[in-house]
């Protein structure tokens, strides 16, 4: 249970409305009762789909750094599907018109290679097995399902590796795009940060961690580097004290 916990820090810390919120929780839920009720063929569905969740995530913040390597992915979609998926308002629609599968096209976008992609969409292929009426439990012991656990945490903790270009690409974007507070939706520094980085890209804890790893002295020949260098202290201040309750 202890592995598995750890998922939490990998999902967003706020979400576009509370029936996302809510679903999210509802997941959680369904695995920690089916857990404890030795019921671990349908713990292991729950989780799935926490992990997928979290790929779906990922995607979405690909789409937000990387649009035109995006759209260059969605080649060979039809027309209607290539519509839908760029226009998206929130993560969870990419599955109203993708088998699950086809998701994982789009994170070869942050430098995983076929093979890595292939461990990371094996365990659509095993959901799907046991998703069927088959006659046989896969997870018929709390060892079986936490070596699963394990294994699933182990291809996030690669893919989270792998995505921190692209994290770092967002909050690049954010402070240029926010250099000036006179076009701020929010008058406080932390209400703007919160609405236009952390909201917008389903920011997980593990992701403001790696932001808060970013070289600001990038910035330091731009002509806004002061008001940056500001905002970004904020971001500091503000999520590396929470980071450490």
């Amino acid at each position: 249970m202890d592995e598995a916990l750890r998922i939490h820090d990998y999902l967003p810390v706020s979400y576009a409305n509370r029936e996302e919120e809510a679903y999210i929780r509802f997941l959680w839920d369904a695995f920690d009762t089916n857990y404890s009720a030795e019921k671990y063929e349908f713990a292991n569905l729950a989780f799935h789909l926490l992990y997928m969740s979290f790929v779906c995530f990922s995607v979405w913040q690909i789409r937000a750094a990387r649009r035109a390597d995006f759209d260059k992915a969605m080649v060979g979609f039809q027309s209607d599907v290539e519509n839908k998926l760029s226009g998206a308002d929130t993560p969870f629609k990419f599955f109203e018109n993708l088998k699950e599968s086809a998701i994982f096209r789009f994170i070869k976008l942050v430098g995983c290679d076929n093979q890595q992609v292939g461990e990371f969409a094996k365990f659509v292929k095993q959901r799907n097995r046991i998703a069927h009426p088959s006659g046989t439990v896969f997870f018929n012991s709390k060892e079986n399902l936490d070596e699963q656990i394990e294994n699933i945490m182990a291809e996030i903790d690669h893919i989270q590796q792998h995505m921190i270009p692209v994290l770092h690409d967002c909050l690049r974007t954010f402070l240029e795009e926010n250099a000036d507070p006179e076009g701020w939706e929010y008058s406080i520094p932390e209400d703007q940060i919160d609405a236009a980085l952390i909201h917008a890209h389903y920011f997980s804890r593990k992701d403001i961690d790696v932001c808060l790893a970013f070289d600001i002295s990038a910035f330091d020949s731009h002509a806004d580097a002061a008001s940056i260098r500001e905002l970004f202290a904020t971001f500091e201040e503000t999520y590396r004290a929470e980071g450490e309750d």
